[in-house]
This record gives C-alpha cells, structure tokens and sequence, in this order.
C-alpha cells in the first residue's frame, strides 16, 4: 500500500460545474474536487476518510453487515471495484451502487436491511444519497464558517481590515 496512489473518488457525475459547493457524485467540497492533484496521499487519505465517516454515520441505521468477509467476497467474486482499506459501509455503499435493482436478497453478502420504509433497494440508496449530500452540506458549511471566523480572528490580530 505504501507505494500505491490514492484513487480519486470521483464517479463521474460533478455537480461542481454547475455551482454546487458539495459534489453530489463524490460528496468532496468544490476546493477538493479542483485540487484533488495536488493534494499529497496523505491529505487525499483524510478526504476519504471523512467520506468514509459519512457513511459509517448514516449506513446503520439501515443496515446491519453481519459477515464483512463474505461481502468483500461476493464484491471480488462480482468484480465490484471497492477500496480494501475502506471500512464496511463504504464497500456496502459500492454494492448498492452497483447492484440495487438486481439484489433481491442482502443476506447472500452478508447485509441485513433494518428499515421498514418500504422502499426497493434502489430507491433506499437514492434516499441515503440525499441524506448523505444534507450531511456533507452541512459539514462543508460548518468548516466554511469555522474557517472564516479564525481568519477574522487572525486579521484582527494582525490589524489587516476584515473583509466581507
């Protein structure tokens, strides 16, 4: 691992060109989404790692991995492309992706589906989508104003005007 390079988690559906601040696709601020080359591994790694984390967040409360071996191996016996040093979720999060309207039961991958909506597997996922872009929204605006306050503080030290 140490000599491999950091894929880029770009799907290839940038919401970023037509002004969106959060990537609908990959969940990545614009900022990363423009400098993603010349961000070194490690700072890519905690991209991901962030991106991970939204969905260690929300994933639960839908479904249970009960055998994480047995769906990591049904995505490599299915040729699923997934990140073998993401957690679960994310790898759960590649199935769906790849396979909700052909799955007709999640046990065979080790996944247990705990909600009671209602919804096909395909229209869950969409619903998660959603709930992950609130959420990155949501951390992206928090960082945005955390970032702007340190700055207003900064200049305030070093007596540079604030600006708007």
């Amino acid at each position: 691992m140490l000599f491999r390079s950091v894929p880029t988690p770009c799907i290839g559906i940038c919401s970023t060109t037509y002004g969106d601040t959060v990537c609908r696709g990959c969940r990545r601020y614009l900022p990363e989404v423009i400098e993603w080359n010349r961000y070194s591994d490690h700072e890519k790694r905690l991209i991901w790692q962030r991106l991970d984390g939204l969905l260690q967040q929300i994933m639960p409360r839908y479904f249970e991995i009960f055998d994480a071996e047995r769906l990591r191996h049904e995505l490599q016996s299915r040729r699923i492309p997934f990140r073998e040093e993401a957690n679960h979720w994310t790898w759960l999060q590649q199935l769906l992706k790849n396979m909700a309207r052909q799955i007709q039961d999640l046990t065979t991958f080790g996944v247990r589906r705990l909600d009671h909506s209602g919804l096909d597997l395909f229209s869950l996922r969409e619903s998660i989508n959603a709930e992950l872009h609130m959420l990155a929204s949501a951390y992206y605006e928090r960082d945005l104003l955390r970032a702007q306050q340190l700055a207003q503080a900064a200049n305030k030290k070093s007596g540079a005007p604030e600006r708007t």
